[in-house]
């Protein structure tokens, strides 16, 4: 499993080389590779400080989470499609939902996430 430690300091759901993006660049060949969870946009399901792997080359549909590129930002969010259109959706309510042009800005799907030292909190996604 390939890393991809890097640190934003904003309130964004992964801390996903906002701002350094020859990091993820490096992240996103096809292997999978591991953020930690940062902010709350994602609670209750994924904490601060959790650990999610990201397939890059994962399957896309409604409902599942996923890392993207939005604003020049890098972040985690849920996928949704609504109307025919496809959003990324936080969730918790106290952000807002994204819409996107189309699913070029997504570059991962989530396949796991884990809390550091408790093995047995491990979640997979498929």
């Amino acid at each position: 499993m390939g890393g991809c430690a890097c640190s934003s300091g904003q309130d964004h759901a992964a801390d996903a080389c906002s701002g350094q993006d020859h990091e993820a660049a490096a992240c996103s060949g096809g292997e999978a590779f591991a953020l930690r969870v940062i902010g709350q946009s994602m609670a209750p399901e994924f904490s601060e400080g959790e650990i999610i792997l990201i397939e890059p080359d994962g399957a896309l549909r409604d409902g599942v989470y996923v890392l993207a590129r939005a604003d020049d930002e890098w972040i985690f969010r849920q996928l949704v499609q609504r109307g025919g259109r496809w959003w990324l959706h936080p969730l918790n309510p106290a952000w807002p939902d994204l819409p996107l042009a189309d699913l070029s800005a997504v570059h991962g799907r989530v396949i796991q996430a884990a809390v550091p030292g408790r093995r047995r909190l491990t979640r997979h996604y498929a």
